[in-house]
């Protein structure tokens, strides 16, 4: 037994080997100059990307390659090298596009990680299939897309774009306007100077806005948070507790399937209400003045002299109104 056992164990190393001595890894550095705004095109199959600000007049690119092969697909050194001698990296004036790999047979299970400095004034569409991205300080407008992974963006002057098949999202001093969905994962957003719309198929909502804009949040499953609202709102969420707060510039809608409703507005303000709840209670910290007969579960009425309408609804669960 203890043969059949030692002479496995054998088999097995052996076996594994091969794979083993398939993989390869590798760099490489470039520098390109420029000489005015820069559009910057990032793509990778599976890898990291991350792009934020450097000097004036110069890209810098430096590339992290990981490859294997299989017994018919060439040697993975022989991949690094090419790769490193000969990075996807093209040029054309102020355009640069990084990633793109002609050749099928050099692409096929290679992971290229990409870390680039490129300066403020940049317009950036970056795309990976499997991998996080974090891009920080430029002008923008940015384009972030991930198959599967986690994108932190930063620091944007211009409009913001961030979608990730699965993974979190965090946004943070972004002054356009924001587009964020992620099909599992949570959206997490602070110092928001324009208008948002969110989306999460399986995850919460957490937003801090700083500016005026629309804002529009849709969550399959997940609680919301909208702090600093300065604008329309709509928020539906299929079950989750929802929380707004600022000030109602436009209209408010906000719609849970299941869980509290709690929205907070200034005492100052004056809006229509019209509030209804299956399974809950209806209380407001502002005086209503009642339209018609309070029926079970549902309110409507005026506070202050009336005004954008705040309509609030759940399924099963509280409605307040701070």
């Amino acid at each position: 037994m203890k043969l059949e056992k030692t002479l496995w164990k054998a088999a097995l190393a052996v076996a594994l080997a091969p794979a083993a001595l398939l993989a390869a890894e590798g760099s490489f550095e470039r520098t390109l100059k420029v000489t005015g705004p820069v559009e910057l095109e990032v793509t990778t199959g599976a890898g990291t990307i991350e792009v934020r600000s450097g000097s004036a007049g110069t890209v810098s690119v430096r590339g992290k390659i990981k490859t294997s092969s299989g017994w018919f697909e060439g040697d993975a050194e022989s991949k690094v090298r090419a790769l490193e001698s000969n990075p996807p990296i093209s040029q054309v004036g102020n355009y640069i596009r990084i990633g793109k790999i002609e050749d099928r047979v050099l692409a096929r299970n290679v992971s290229i990680s990409y870390f680039i400095e490129t300066p403020a004034e940049t317009e950036l569409k970056s795309i990976t299939g499997s991998g996080n991205q974090v891009v920080s300080g430029i002008h923008g407008p940015a384009t972030v897309t991930t198959g599967s992974g986690n994108l932190r963006i930063s620091d944007i002057k211009n409009t913001a774009r961030a979608r990730s098949g699965s993974g979190t999202i965090e946004l943070a001093a972004i002054q356009g306007h924001v587009i964020a969905e992620t099909g599992s994962g949570t959206i997490r957003g602070e110092d928001l100077g324009g208008g948002l719309e969110g989306g999460t198929g399986s995850g919460d909502i957490h937003l801090r806005l700083s500016g005026a804009g629309p804002v529009r949040l849709r969550a399959g499953s997940g609680d919301v948070d909208a702090q600093g609202v300065n604008g329309s709102l709509t928020v539906n969420s299929g079950s989750g507790d929802i929380k707004a707060a600022g000030q109602a510039a436009g209209d408010w809608t906000v719609h849970t399937g299941s869980g509290s409703v709690t929205v907070r507005l200034p005492t100052t303000a004056s809006f229509d209400v019209f509030c209804r709840t299956s399974s809950g209670h209806i209380t407001s910290d502002h005086s209503v003045t009642v339209q018609g007969t309070i029926g079970r579960g549902q309110m409507r009425g005026k506070v202050g002299k009336g005004g954008v309408l705040v309509d609030l609804q759940t399924g099963s669960g509280n409605i307040h109104i701070e």
